[in-house]
């Protein structure tokens, strides 16, 4: 695959590249995930605080610093092989990698804080603010370009994604969490992306800003945009609209279900049908109660099971849409395979053995360490997404037309998934499961 969006030089391709983007995800992530079941565990570091004694003392403690240290050092040598690999150069990777790191720890300790975490603020939203600061305002500096890779590191931190997607919670919901999951992504991702169409957005834009509104956000609109090979300017424009506008949805959704009185079942799946991380899913929901939590985690996972399908029918359909556009030329399977997203391979793996190989006791063990390496990527992504970004420019592209048609297929999703979540969860369709009342 080509190079990600970068801020001077996006269509520059990289100098010598011996193994693909998509491929260097999957060994970086099956590593990492072999080495975790080995033993080698590193500690979550903690970012919990509400004083600045407590940020002094735990935060900042040479304990916690120590936990960041172990985390960050197989983040720092696996990003930089694989930077290496893929055409960069160590010594320019190097020299940006800290100031990255440092920015999405930074982004999580805002997370950390009390006030934070009582608005159900998260960590994406702190990493995008700081990385936008840097670029909008100060400027990025050339040393820093070459560590903002957003691609590579959310295509591992999504392969990591995988151990956490496990088909038993799916399978203690029953059928309910998919069957929403499956209604709202193929309605919500047809709506917008005839909108987008009617308000003059080219296709390959329409794609992206579908699959992000309708699936998860920026994973799912990374996906797509391996499977059409997208333009990865208009990739980083879906990214940061996807994480500008969930900052607002993260606030007010939770305050709009206790305003008017809405089941706390069904509030939590629609939180989990609309909001785009896991993470922040997690986070709204325990601002209305662990049942709402737990609804709206088996939504959001179930929609997260749909980036593989969605990305192997994504790969077919643009295939064969080309095909129409060049009169002789057959989408072959090898055509079909050449276009599909491999980092998606290695989240499917993931999620396969650690749903149906390994011990539970296994995968609860692991679950910290691999928590924190991902985590730590996706802030390091997101953080990159700012540096790659103009406000400017994000404002301005097509007349604004491409936004509007964001917030047009948002705006559906929310009030259709709203529809859904009381039809499904609200026991007027089937018998909502015991667990969850």
């Amino acid at each position: 695959m080509t190079d990600p969006p970068a801020v001077a030089d996006a269509d520059r391709p990289p100098a010598r590249a011996w193994i693909g983007e998509d491929w260097l995800a999957v060994l970086a992530g099956s590593l990492l995930m072999a080495l975790v079941l080995a033993g080698a565990r590193p500690p979550a570091p903690s970012f919990d605080w509400a004083t600045t004694a407590d940020l002094t003392r735990s935060v900042l403690g040479a304990a916690n610093l120590s936990r960041t240290l172990a985390v960050g050092l197989p983040v720092a040598v696996f990003t930089g092989v694989a930077a290496f690999l893929r055409g960069g150069t160590l010594a320019g990777f190097a020299f940006g990698f800290p100031a990255v790191f440092l920015l999405g720890w930074l982004a999580q300790a805002l997370e950390g804080h009390a006030l934070a975490a009582s608005w159900g603020l998260e960590y994406v939203i702190f990493a995008l603010a700081l990385g936008l600061f840097v670029s909008n305002a100060l400027g990025v500096p050339g040393w820093l370009r070459d560590a903002a890779q957003s691609e590579l590191y959310i295509k591992i931190g999504l392969v990591l994604l995988g151990a956490r997607i496990l088909f038993g919670d799916l399978l203690q919901a029953g059928s309910l969490g998919m069957v929403q999951a499956v209604l709202v992504v193929t309605v919500v991702w047809f709506v917008t992306f005839r909108l987008a169409r009617a308000l003059g957005v080219d296709d390959e834009l329409g794609t992206m800003m579908a699959t992000a509104v309708s699936i998860c956000g920026v994973s799912a609109a990374i996906a797509a945009c391996g499977a059409i090979q997208g333009d990865r300017r208009k990739l980083s424009y879906v990214t940061s609209l996807v994480l500008i506008v969930a900052a607002p949805m993260m606030v007010v959704m939770p305050q709009v279900i206790r305003a008017f009185e809405i089941p706390e079942i069904v509030g939590g799946a629609w939180l989990g049908g609309t909001l785009d991380t896991s993470a922040s899913v997690v986070a709204a929901g325990e601002l209305i109660s662990g049942p709402a939590r737990d609804a709206g985690v088996i939504v959001k996972l179930s929609q997260n099971v749909l980036i593989g399908v969605a990305a192997f029918l994504l790969t077919i359909w643009w295939t064969l849409r080309e095909r129409g556009a060049t009169p002789g030329r057959r989408p072959s399977a090898g055509i079909i395979w050449e276009r599909f997203p491999k980092f998606v391979l290695g989240f499917m793996a993931a999620s396969l053995v650690f749903s149906f190989l390994l011990d539970a006791r296994v995968v609860t063990g692991t679950a910290g360490p691999l928590g924190a390496l991902r985590t730590t990527w996706f802030a390091m992504a997101f953080v990159s997404i700012g540096l790659e970004t103009r406000l400017a420019e994000l404002v301005g592209r097509g007349s604004g037309r491409p936004a509007l048609a964001f917030l047009g297929g948002q705006a559906f999703n929310v009030a259709w998934t709203l529809v859904l979540a009381y039809l499904i969860f609200g026991g007027i369709l089937v018998e909502v499961p015991t667990f969850l009342g």
